[in-house]
């Protein structure tokens, strides 16, 4: 059964108390603002993914010789592989400082052992090193988000109804606080509970990894990079 935006829109607006159920029609001026209000609601909801449930698989084209990739609504990785015909590789994550301060040759082409990556408008920029010295598969375990709908948009063939009502509460206490309104506490109490849910679906992996020079998920430093170009005893 589908569940639009305009119907996500029309059911905060009675949760919020500033139209009446059965007495009010929400108006074409409400609705208007309150997909402005959805979108920029979205938006903000994609700087804290913990409260993202949803990860998905998502596979692209590493190109030879090129470093940047990006990918659209693309908020989180939690894995990055490439593929070498049908043996996949691991890819280990690299920090900011790490991947654009350390030493090393800009343009070894090898496998892509390496990745960071950098959230832009629209989604997220991938870095690898080495340069792919071919053309392959990669693919991630990560977090995507809706970031701009319009009022047709069927929201449950992104987000289960879990999902969904929660955004219609955060919809209303948004609608609430454009209006200058008390978010009412029975609801505002709804929402925290809703909430507080939310973040124990799908949690983010904390496994610890051990760095070491004797196997393959090591960090890339200096030596690595220019004296064993990423292969390891």
């Amino acid at each position: 059964m589908s569940y639009t935006a305009l119907q996500l829109i029309t059911k905060s607006y009675y949760l919020s108390q500033i139209v009446s159920r059965g007495l009010q029609t929400v108006s074409g001026e409400q609705i208007t603002d309150g997909l402005a209000l959805l979108n920029a609601l979205l938006e903000v909801k994609g700087s804290d993914i913990r409260l993202i449930p949803y990860f998905q698989r998502y596979a692209f084209p590493l190109v030879a010789g090129q470093e940047e990739y990006f990918i659209p609504n693309l908020l989180a990785i939690e894995s990055l592989t490439f593929n070498l015909g049908d043996v996949r590789f691991p890819m280990d994550k690299i920090h900011r400082k790490q991947y654009f301060g350390n030493g090393r040759v800009d343009n070894i082409t090898n496998l892509p052992f390496s990745w960071h990556v950098e959230r832009e408008l629209g989604g997220s920029r991938i870095f690898v090193y080495y340069l792919p010295g071919d053309a392959y598969i990669a693919k991630l375990t990560g977090k995507f988000s809706l970031t701009d709908v319009n009022l047709n948009t069927d929201l449950s063939l992104v987000y289960d109804l879990y999902y969904i009502e929660y955004l219609r509460f955060a919809l209303a206490e948004y609608i609430c606080a454009d209006w200058g309104a008390t978010f009412p506490d029975q609801a505002a109490m709804k929402y925290k509970e809703i909430r507080k849910k939310l973040l124990d679906v799908s949690p983010p992996d904390l496994t610890i990894q051990k760095v070491s020079y004797f196997n393959t998920n090591s960090v890339l430093d200096w030596q690595a990079i220019n004296l064993g170009r990423g292969w390891y005893p």
